[in-house]
């Protein structure tokens, strides 16, 4: 018995050190983003996936990070190899974490770049396909603010080439800043951005 609960608390503390290392990790590495470090910060994530294989957060930020890149302009010329690295972390983390609201939204924006990349050969390509990503992370998380805004934005972006009338989107961006104000992520390292987009877009409704 004494040999069961003493192997018992050494796994327990063996599992506590490594979340902690883990978070620690992870921390550094967004620090690095957060300090306009994109390449590294992804290249510490890519290594902390290879060891996190069970955890889907890793490969989320690989594919956040690089897709975040491909959507600046100066960045064009790197923009396929971006998203090319983006894809197979959400593909990753997809696998590990199916049904997750939280990647089907990651996943409508690299979509949502691959179109801003060239509209008019991947607007038809890829629209569709955002919204089916939309649609399903509605239906898994119909409060969560990322999804209600996300899709808001992309149909407001959409509207400006349809002429749809974007008052009823511009509803569902305010909405989502009251989500945001009583979401609460699970972890720290959860996500947790899109308010100040979602205000910035909102500003731009009332214009």
């Amino acid at each position: 018995m004494v040999r069961f609960i003493t192997t018992a608390v050494l796994l327990f503390c063996s599992a506590v050190f490594g979340q902690a290392k883990f978070e620690q990790s992870m921390g550094e590495s967004l620090a690095l983003w957060g300090q306009g470090k994109p390449t590294e910060a992804s290249a510490k994530i890519e290594r902390i996936a290879s060891v996190e294989k069970a955890n889907w957060l890793p490969n989320y930020y690989i594919g956040m990070i690089n897709t975040t890149e491909a959507f600046k302009p100066e960045n064009r010329e790197k923009a396929t190899a971006l998203l090319e690295k983006a894809q197979k972390a959400v593909d990753e983390a997809a696998i590990i974490s199916p049904n997750n609201a939280e990647i089907m939204v990651l996943q409508a924006l690299v979509y949502t770049a691959w179109i801003v990349q060239d509209p008019m050969t991947n607007g038809m390509k890829y629209s569709n396909k955002a919204m089916e990503q939309y649609f399903k992370a509605q239906a898994i998380a119909p409060n969560n603010p990322r999804v209600v805004f996300c899709k808001a934005e992309f149909e407001i972006g959409g509207a400006k080439w349809t002429g749809a009338d974007t008052k009823p989107l511009c509803a569902q961006v305010e909405k989502s800043i009251e989500l945001f104000a009583t979401f609460k992520p699970e972890t720290a390292l959860h996500p947790n951005w899109g308010l100040d987009r979602a205000k910035k877009t909102l500003e731009n409704c009332t214009k």
